[in-house]
This record gives C-alpha cells, structure tokens and sequence, in this order.
C-alpha cells in the first residue's frame, strides 16, 4: 500500500504530460457529460413508459383483486 502512494505522488509531482488539475478539469467534464447523458435517456424512457402506460387498456369485465 506505501509503494502504491509513493508511486501515486511521484506521478502527481512529474512535470511532464498533464498535471494533476488538468486531470480534474477532464474528469470535471466527464462527470458533467455523463450526468447530461442519464438525465436525456431518463426523461427519454419516462415518457415512453408513460405513452405505453396510457396505450394499455385495462382487462374487460374482470375480477378486482382483493
């Protein structure tokens, strides 16, 4: 577990390549495309089952459960 986060912080200490807050900026946009994407495909499948819903018509003549 110690050489894990020795290796961890000498990775966030290298100068080269992508700092540590350009990693938070992309995982920032990730996170908030990722949460754009489930509420669109959310509200999508609501309003089908919704239309579904209302399209079935209840069985006629049938018995109510008590």
């Amino acid at each position: 577990m110690k050489s894990i986060a020795k290796s961890l912080v000498s990775f966030l200490k290298a100068e080269d390549g992508p700092t540590a807050v350009e990693y938070a900026v992309m995982l920032a946009l990730i996170v908030v495309v990722c949460i754009a994407a489930i509420t669109t495909l959310g509200q999508n499948a609501n309003s089908t089952f919704s239309f579904v819903g209302s399209s079935i018509k209840p069985p006629a003549g049938g018995s109510t459960a008590s």
